[in-house]
């Protein structure tokens, strides 16, 4: 598997070696921006990090729109 060359995936690959974690999901807020970056040790483990995070992204946006109203 390709590494991905990004430097917030890079962090969250640091990251997971770090606390010896396989999967890592980071949320960054800043101001009214919410982003994320996720991290999976193989294919399939990368792939159930960013559904996981897509989940999680969703969800926190979907309070954030309810809370505003």
């Amino acid at each position: 598997m390709a590494r991905n060359p990004s430097p917030k995936v890079a962090e969250a690959r640091r990251l997971a070696k770090v606390w010896g974690q396989k999967q890592v999901i980071i949320i960054m807020i800043d101001d009214d921006t919410l982003s994320y970056v996720s991290y999976g040790a193989d294919k399939k483990l990368c792939a159930d990090a960013r559904r996981l995070a897509d989940i999680a992204y969703e969800a926190i946006m979907l309070g954030y729109r309810e809370d505003k109203h």
